[in-house]
């Protein structure tokens, strides 16, 4: 199975010069995802807001690669403030409370400062996606 570049229509792969997500046979490796909602290219100033569309984001790039959340295997979460990361485990829970990928936590700071989160997650397609 060839590589597939993915795309979201975000202005940032295009100036930057990356792919929302590349699929590598059954492999989906999806790049950091901030709360931006880039159709609109517009982002809440609410934390757990940008959670919510962090994985709405990465859920789109998924399914255009042919898998879905279940199919998460690791995550790694960058936030500027590492004191915000408990006030997003309820969404975390919401969305991988059932599949319990390997995770890790960064504290770092982010390329723009509205964005207060940033998701990267690995997955690989199951027979079932």
């Amino acid at each position: 199975m060839p590589r597939r570049l993915i795309s979201s229509g975000s202005t940032f792969e295009r100036e930057i010069g990356y792919s929302r997500a590349v699929v590598d046979g059954e492999w989906i490796f999806v790049s950091g995802t901030t709360g931006f909602d880039y159709g609109k290219m517009t982002i809440s100033d609410d934390l757990l807001e940008q959670a919510e569309q962090c994985f709405r984001n990465i859920q789109a790039a998924l399914t255009e690669a042919g898998g879905n959340l279940e199919d998460i295997v690791r995550v790694t979460y960058i936030l500027p403030d590492a004191g915000d990361f408990p006030k997003c485990w309820p969404i975390f829970r919401k969305y991988l409370g059932d599949v319990r990928p390997a995770a890790m936590m960064i504290s770092a700071g982010l390329s723009d400062p509205r964005m207060r989160i940033e998701i990267q997650v690995t997955a690989r397609r199951s027979s079932g996606s």
